[in-house]
């Protein structure tokens, strides 16, 4: 998720230990920096020619390799082989390669396209653990982690976790909308849209991409921007990571960095249903200067918390607050309130950088939804928590088919997260899907690909509405041998 669910917690002011991380990404695709000019052309060749069959010639893609090629029985195998989750360990990729420049994106492609399925890993966080093909090959880019501010313009690998880019970002006084666990990869985040804390006042991440250096399914290296593979670059703006391409580098565009005002705001047990109402007719009645997430908590009773952040001081704060709570009729049992520059305001934000263990799915809600429903979703479900993040303000600016990314008139997305173990994973899946199901029942449908789940129903629609068909047509143009199919790519 782009939203981490210790993060939810921690600015809902309650102690978060042994919580989570959301995910980035649909497969954990992308690629980082390049320092190879790619080609400029407004329109790449089409590929004509199948590619070969057979097993990969190790020997020869170990040699054109700068970074590591590991196959199983390794030393560091075992380790390298692991995304963000655990319930995937058991998952055995044929090869991890580790890429440290474009050109070994470049050589894996080449190699490997058509005899096995390919995962660019990026950060790892994907909910269906895609980036950790079971049979197939992982191109591992945390290597490609340059992360350079020039001016108002940031170029950024494509294997830079969301800690370096706002260390950097702050040190250089700019600013990225983008999510808050620490080790998601800027990649996944950007190509699944990017929801995050400042994405009322300055919208998702992708809306701030101006170009993206990617590996076709040739292994061409090509330049997408508004002027050169137009058809490419809209596909990138939240059509999901790994169905296109593999980006190797990013250039985006960023706003001075503000200063900021955090807050957290616990209610007492009983008052969620009357919290959840009032949240939803207050979140898109404010300003875009201010962010709100709402978490409810499983158990019996259900906890409700809502935090956030605002662009602006501290007394301005309050007074919208005070609104909230007045309508919500429940005083909260803790309330906290900071001022923060803007990197000390993205690590407060910050969840737990250790692996976690968990399955997850989402909703989308355009109108206020049965909140009473939506509460007893919760009702003793101890472990799952529902995080609802206030969209709306600058992310409903752009028309729903300007770029990939569909849920532009969302009220707000929600993310379904659910502590789970080896053991009881099935059991756990069935609860998910029973709250995914509720969700609709009570007035919340489609989905968010970053978010993504193998068991949403009708999963295209619930992700790209009606930019599915659009976005299909893409993945024929740049990979119509759906050489960079998984289990949820656009082409299938």
């Amino acid at each position: 998720m782009d939203l981490d669910r210790r993060a939810f917690l921690r600015i809902a002011g309650v102690s978060a230990a042994g919580a989570v991380a959301a995910a980035c990404s649909n497969n954990g695709s992308p690629v980082p920096v390049s320092s190879t000019a790619p080609s400029s052309a407004p329109t790449s060749e089409v590929p004509t020619s199948r590619p070969p069959t057979g097993p990969p010639n190790w020997d020869d893609l170990r040699t054109r390799l700068s970074g590591g090629l590991l196959r199983p029985g390794s030393d560091s195998y075992d380790v390298a082989k692991h995304g963000f989750n655990p319930l995937f360990d058991s998952r055995n990729p044929v090869a991890v390669a580790q890429a440290a420049t474009p050109e070994d994106v470049q050589a894996c492609v080449q190699a490997i396209a058509g005899r096995l399925s390919l995962a660019a890993r990026s950060g790892g966080h994907s909910y269906a653990g895609y980036s950790v093909p079971d049979g197939g090959v992982v191109i591992d880019l945390s290597g490609l982690k340059k992360v350079d501010v020039q001016g108002s313009k940031a170029v950024i690998g494509a294997g830079a976790k969301l800690k370096d880019v706002y260390a950097a970002l702050g040190a250089a006084g700019r600013a990225l909308p983008a999510g808050s666990c620490p080790t998601v990869g800027i990649a996944g985040l950007t190509l699944g849209g990017g929801i995050g804390v400042l994405a009322r006042k300055y919208g998702l991440t992708c809306d701030h991409l101006s170009s993206a250096q990617v590996v076709t399914a040739e292994g061409k290296l090509v330049t997408a921007s508004a002027t050169s593979e137009p058809d490419l670059f809209w596909a990138l703006r939240g059509g999901g990571g790994g169905n296109f391409g593999i980006v190797t580098e990013f250039t985006f565009d960023t706003d001075p960095a503000p200063n900021l005002t955090v807050f957290s705001l616990h209610f007492p047990a009983g008052s969620a249903a009357n919290v959840l109402n009032a949240w939803q007719q207050w979140i898109p009645a404010m300003p875009p200067e201010l962010w709100a997430n709402l978490v409810l908590s499983g158990g019996s009773p259900v906890q409700c918390r809502v935090g956030g952040c605002y662009v602006g001081n501290a007394p301005a704060l309050n007074t919208l607050l005070n609104n909230l709570t007045t309508n919500a009729g429940a005083r909260p049992t803790q309330r906290t309130v900071r001022s923060l520059d803007y990197l000390g305001a993205m690590k407060y934000f910050e969840g737990s950088s250790d692996r976690q263990s968990f399955l997850g799915s989402s909703r989308i809600i355009t109108a206020p939804v049965d909140a009473a429903k939506v509460v007893a979703l919760a009702e003793g479900r101890t472990g799952t928590d529902l995080l609802i993040d206030g969209l709306g303000g600058k992310v409903g600016e752009p028309a729903k088919d300007a770029t990939a990314f569909w849920h532009r008139d969302a009220l707000a997305s929600v993310q379904i997260y659910a502590q789970a173990t080896a053991k009881n994973q099935a059991k756990v899946s069935q609860s998910v899907g029973e709250v995914v199901a509720g969700l609709a029942a009570a007035g919340a449908g489609g989905g968010y690909v970053n978010y993504i789940d193998p068991g949403l129903p009708d999963w295209k629609t619930a992700y790209y509405g009606d930019n599915a068909k659009r976005l299909q047509d893409v993945g024929k143009k740049y990979d119509p041998f759906n050489v960079f199919r998984f289990g949820q790519s656009v082409q299938i």
